[in-house]
């Protein structure tokens, strides 16, 4: 079984990742940590022209940032994960919706475990949500996971 897991280093995402850890897999499970680092939008270049040297700092940034929290993720499993899973890991610079999707297809993905900010609203309208657009458009079964409220 081949599970895709994508963290964005949120608290819902460590419910998502802790949701993997705990769950008794089938022998020869492999799971791959995932994560897409999405480079803000930028205003239209009739509006203003920014430095290239701006923009190659903020994807940098942004790709930096997932790299560091697939490498928590990745080692948080290790330390946990009592089972013997085949575990790897992988960073992208795309939109997060459609990176999940395309790397669930690529990799042949039989699982795709995210987790749900749960945002309402004006905060849905404005930033929209990956685990709905994942779980309508993924070609393989969606795990959407929340974290417990407090």
């Amino acid at each position: 079984m081949k599970i895709l897991l994508a963290v964005d280093g949120s608290e819902c995402s460590e419910a998502a990742l802790m949701a993997a850890i705990r769950r008794p897999w089938p022998e020869n499970t492999e799971i791959e940590i995932f994560s897409a680092a999405e480079i803000p939008m930028l205003p239209p270049s009739d509006v203003g022209t920014l430095p290239a040297q701006y923009i190659d700092d903020i994807g940098r940034a942004s790709r930096e940032k997932a790299e560091a929290v697939v490498e928590e993720a990745l080692s948080r499993f290790n330390e946990l994960n009592k089972q013997n899973i085949k575990v790897s890991s992988k960073v992208v610079v795309d939109s997060a919706r459609e990176a999940i999707i395309e790397e669930a297809e690529s990799w042949g993905a039989d699982l795709i475990i995210v987790g749900s900010h749960g945002y309402r609203g004006y905060k849905r309208f404005l930033l929209g949500s990956v685990s709905q657009a994942v779980s309508a458009h993924a070609k393989c079964s969606v795990e959407i996971v929340r974290a417990q409220e407090q």
